[in-house]
């Protein structure tokens, strides 16, 4: 009787992952859209990157600022997932640190339009950023800490400070062909380490 309730849950449990998954692959697709076209882009366009139906976009984001934060989300998770991921797969403390903050500064460059989506709604803009920073910050931190006691870097460094200095570098790098905010980025890690 017991294989019988475990397999009567396993189809379960492996459509909602099935779920996820799409809905990961989505998320995904929709971000390479706005990246390339900016959060207006058409939804037949981010249906047919993932190779979906308009219709499962609706189903899922009946709005486009439900999709929009959706993918900030979705991406904000992942930057906060690479954290430990690369500290534990890295070479040393401030590689995984130089590695995650390249994530960083590809998310900030990246995330087009994401005020004009939210404008008129500030307390969901409020909101999300409350979500990034309890998400961001703590990965950040630890990713500090682990350099700072491997002697790599200064330990007086604060990672609110950090990345809202990565933040300011990053702002305008989309709109302005010449300015390499990735370049001030790998400078501004590189000027962490601690002095010899």
């Amino acid at each position: 009787m017991n294989g019988n309730d475990e397999s009567a849950g396993s189809p379960a449990k492996s459509k909602r992952k099935d779920a996820r998954r799409n809905q990961q692959t989505l998320l995904d697709a929709a971000a390479r859209v706005f990246v390339t076209s900016g959060v207006e882009a058409p939804v037949r366009d981010i249906a047919a990157e993932a190779g979906v139906g308009v219709g499962t976009i609706y189903r899922h984001f009946p709005t486009r600022a439900d999709l929009v934060i959706a993918v900030y989300r979705h991406q904000v998770d992942a930057c906060a997932e690479a954290g430990p991921a690369l500290l534990a797969s890295g070479p040393t403390p401030h590689a995984a640190l130089g590695r995650w903050v390249d994530l960083f500064a590809d998310f900030l460059v990246t995330k087009h339009g994401l005020a004009a989506a939210m404008q008129g709604d500030s307390a969901g803009f409020e909101t999300l950023h409350a979500y990034f920073l309890d998400r961001l910050l703590p990965v950040c931190t630890q990713l500090l800490d682990a350099a700072a006691a491997s002697g790599e870097i200064r330990s007086d460094l604060d990672a609110y400070h950090l990345m809202r200095g990565i933040g300011n570098l990053c702002i305008g790098a989309d709109s302005d062909p010449r300015y390499d905010a990735r370049r001030l980025v790998a400078l501004l890690v590189a000027g962490l380490r601690r002095p010899h």
